[in-house]
Order: C-alpha cells, then sequence, then structure tokens
C-alpha cells in the first residue's frame, strides 16, 4: 500500500514552498532567468527544480521507453530541465491528491513523487492534473543557498501553486518577482552591498 510521507526540517529559515527568483546578474547558464521551486530545505541543504526550463523532450519520449499506451494530449506536455544534478531521474511536482509509490507531501496542497506508477497513471488519463514532469534537480549543500542569497544571486518570495501548475513556463520567472512587487525588467543587472 503506497504511502505518503512529509519532508522534515531542522532549520529556523525555512524555504521550502518559496520559489528562488534569479537575480538578473545571476550569469550561469544553467540558473539565469530560473525559478526554482524549493522542495526540501534543512541544516544540510535544500534541494529544488527548475520549473520554468522545457527541454527539447515531450511526456512522449517517456511514455515510448516506458512502452506505455498514452492519449496524445497527455504527450505533448514538455518536459522540463530540473537542475544539474542527477539528470537521468525523474520527478512529478503535482497537487495533493492522490497518493503513489513514492509520494512526498511538501504542503498541503503540493506534493513530489518519483515513481513509475504516477507516470502509467498519467499516461492513462488517470494521473494528477497539472503535473509538471520534471529532469534532474538542483541541490546546496549546508549554508550554500543561504551564502547565495546574501550574495544577491536570488529573491525569495513563498510559491504560489498558480504560478507552478498554471502560469505558462515563459511568464513563471516574471509572476513569482511580481509576488513581491518586483519588476524583473527594472532590476539592473549588477547588485551591490550598501
Amino acid at each position: 500500500m503506497p504511502t505518503k510521507t512529509s519532508l522534515t526540517n531542522t532549520s529556523g529559515d525555512n524555504l521550502r514552498n518559496h520559489f528562488l527568483v534569479a537575480m538578473p546578474g545571476l550569469s550561469d547558464p544553467l540558473f539565469a532567468n530560473s525559478i526554482t521551486y524549493i522542495c526540501d530545505h534543512s541544516a544540510e541543504g535544500a534541494m529544488g527544480l527548475v520549473v520554468n526550463r522545457a527541454m527539447d523532450l515531450h511526456l512522449s519520449d517517456v511514455f515510448e521507453q516506458m512502452s506505455l499506451d498514452y492519449d496524445e494530449k497527455h504527450g505533448q506536455t514538455p518536459i522540463l530541465a530540473g537542475g544539474p544534478v542527477n539528470t537521468q531521474r525523474g520527478f512529478v511536482l503535482h497537487p495533493t491528491g492522490s497518493v503513489w509509490q513514492s509520494t512526498i507531501q511538501i504542503t498541503q496542497e503540493i506534493a513530489l513523487t518519483a515513481s513509475r506508477d504516477i507516470i502509467a497513471a498519467i499516461a492513462s488519463g488517470e494521473g494528477p492534473e497539472n503535473a509538471l514532469f520534471v529532469l534532474g534537480y538542483s541541490g546546496w549543500s549546508a549554508g550554500q543557498l543561504e551564502r547565495e542569497i546574501k550574495e544577491n544571486s536570488w529573491l525569495t518570495v513563498p510559491a504560489d501553486a498558480d504560478i507552478l501548475f498554471h502560469t505558462p513556463l515563459e511568464q513563471r520567472w516574471h509572476a513569482a518577482a511580481m509576488r513581491l512587487g518586483v519588476d524583473m525588467n527594472l532590476m539592473p543587472t549588477q547588485a551591490g552591498h550598501a
């Protein structure tokens, strides 16, 4: 029987269920103009998924590799590049509801699953609606993310399921920043410290 697991955290400044919004001056091509959803954050580090970078792959590629029959409308869903770590590993970020073999509940509204059964369910039209399929993830060691935030690489903002699941990929970066009242078009590309 599948079980639902909750992530635990020991950090006082928990960024779980937050977006990291790349500042305009962040020139790393993997993260420039990106928005990363933080799935876990603790004293040991952080794990997140970039949620606005489509790869040149679609779910049909995954379905075919797994020899699954699928409805063409589900096959057109783009696969996202979640980050540079373990790029062959797939994750499905989805609203809570059904529980799969390896579902981790991030919040009351958002869950993460990394098992074959959810892919088969999506292929047959029985999976969660609005799911994001992501290959790879972004990881930070203890203190690394906090340093990058102090260096003005990232803005942090509480996550919004509407941005995750209903905002077009190319608008997510701006939409997340606007939750803080920040227009990225007006931000300088170089940040300084006063």
